[in-house]
């Protein structure tokens, strides 16, 4: 298998060196079993990470505004005006229990009697 990582480029920030203690420590954190002899590698390619992560971090964005989208948002929901309710009739149309206005659903917990709500 090669490694998807190659090294980072010589950078003036250079993060901290990552110990197998480290991998041990998040590996922990992060509840993965990684097997004591994978630690070193690990180390090396969180280094690496690390790395690349110091370089992006030496990028100038003064005056670069953040964004979130490429594009701009356009609003597709339409105004929260109050409107009619549903007519119980048509509510209740496809419902496949009734009791009377309300729908009927099977009794989830235990409760009092049948016919109470609570």
């Amino acid at each position: 298998m090669t490694d998807p990582l190659p090294a980072a480029a010589p950078s003036a920030v250079t993060p901290p060196a990552v110990t197998p203690d480290d991998v041990r420590h998040v590996a922990k954190l992060a509840r993965l079993a990684v097997p004591e002899a994978a630690l070193p590698a690990m180390a090396d390619k969180l280094g690496s990470i690390l790395g690349y992560i110091a370089q992006i971090n030496e990028v100038d964005v003064a005056g670069v505004a953040p964004v979130a989208h490429d594009v701009p948002l356009a609003k597709v929901l339409r105004a929260d005006e109050p409107e009619p309710g549903l007519p119980v009739e048509l509510a209740l149309r496809n419902a496949p229990a009734t009791d009377g206005s309300f729908f009927k659903v099977p009794k989830v917990l235990a409760g009092h009697d049948e016919d109470s709500a609570g």
